[in-house]
């Protein structure tokens, strides 16, 4: 990498992930391209990555389901990261106790340049990462619950700290529902959760707002530039309209009392029935002012695309580094001058993109610099380029 400002892997080492048994690939481009047979592993390449990042990945899968056949004891992932300060090794793994059926004992582990981390959230500070699959392409004709998780993935990329929060508020929200339900329940106890939770609520909501706001400004300034449809986005959630409406303190002593209103009703429905965890994520498509959800897979996926590459141009903007990208299958739909338009926008942004694919003629259009690999049965193949 010649670029000392890219945030990019230099070198990724599997162990027992999935369909590879132990893989090393050093990458020195900025652009790559993965092409193979569908099983080769292409999308088990990107999961792996996006397990460097918070979270339980692009696939959200349960750890035990990671592991390669026949070595189903353990898994690791291992890179190398070139970031605007400094290089980092980033680490991540999983494996079961010694006893194979305590799945409880079983744990993921995260090491920082040697230092073993206390959870995920640790990776956020060194790298932000967004991705696009073909499972996304319904997105937003699907429930609210995907949406709003896509866009806490956009807002981490500006704010770390954010995945954090929204955990944090989870884990609150799960502890209030279980003594809601205990006929023992502490007044006391249960209204100092719901303070917890209003604060991290109120810190979640700022956070959407504030980064819908800043993309929202970008897409408006870019997008004449773009080749994909640019979209108008918002958010529509009772704790949002309350942050926007009134300052954090007394917006949090708003929600605190709602939760305390609620108390019968939550516990009736075996749940919180008010909160960030209730909020959607508007889009509309701006050039035909139609709901997203009501326009066609291909025009979906198209929104999708720009709002993703929107998004990466904000962050740059803002935090002066572009995340990586992971696409998986992201040029199979598209015509030749979008695919030439994603192409250019990616070197122009500066990302390091890792994009799938199923042809490799898909890639040709990549600009001179980029590197193609040929995936098949978990072993990759460096493809020279003319």
């Amino acid at each position: 990498m010649t670029d000392s400002s890219l945030l990019a892997l230099t070198r990724l080492t599997l162990t027992n992930f999935r369909n590879y048994s132990g893989l090393r690939l050093d990458v020195s481009a900025h652009l790559i391209a993965l092409s193979g047979p569908n099983g080769a592993g292409k999308t088990n390449l990107l999961e792996a990555i996006s397990l460097l990042s918070p979270g339980r990945g692009l696939r959200g899968a349960n750890f035990d389901e990671l592991a390669g056949l026949g070595n189903a004891a353990s898994w690791a992932i291992a890179a190398e990261v070139n970031t605007p300060l400094h290089e980092v090794k980033l680490g991540t793994g999983w494996s079961l106790a010694s006893d194979e059926a305590d799945y409880a004992a079983a744990g993921r582990v995260v090491i920082i340049d040697g230092h073993v981390q206390k959870s995920s959230g640790a990776l956020g500070d060194y790298i932000r990462m967004l991705w696009l699959t073909p499972a996304m392409d319904r997105l937003f004709a699907g429930p609210a619950g995907d949406r709003r998780r896509f866009l806490d993935r956009l807002v981490a990329t500006f704010d770390p700290q954010h995945s954090s929060r929204v955990a944090v508020f989870e884990k609150v929200m799960r502890e209030r529902n279980l003594l809601l339900h205990d006929s023992r329940t502490d007044a006391v106890w249960l209204a100092s959760l719901e303070a917890h939770m209003a604060e991290a609520a109120v810190a979640i909501a700022a956070a959407r707002l504030g980064a819908i706001e800043a993309l929202q400004k970008h897409i408006h300034d870019t997008r004449s530039e773009s080749v994909f449809p640019w979209g108008l986005i918002s958010i529509e959630g009772e704790i949002e309209s309350l942050v926007a409406a009134m300052p954090a303190v007394r917006a949090e002593d708003e929600y605190r009392r709602l939760l305390a209103d609620s108390r019968t009703p939550d516990r009736a429905a075996g749940r919180t029935l008010r909160g960030t965890h209730r909020s959607d994520f508007i889009v509309i498509h701006g050039p035909k002012s139609m709901p997203a959800g009501q326009c066609s897979t291909g025009e979906q996926k198209a929104l999708l695309i720009g709002l993703i590459l929107a998004h990466a141009r904000a962050v740059k903007a803002v935090a002066n580094v572009a995340p990586v990208l992971l696409l998986d299958e992201v040029a199979a739909h598209l015509d030749r001058q979008r695919r030439e338009g994603l192409f250019a926008t990616l070197s122009a942004l500066g990302s390091q993109a890792w994009m799938t694919g199923t042809d490799g003629h898909l890639f040709e259009g990549l600009a001179a610099g980029a590197q193609c690999f040929h995936v098949d049965a978990g072993t990759l193949k460096e493809m020279k380029r003319a």
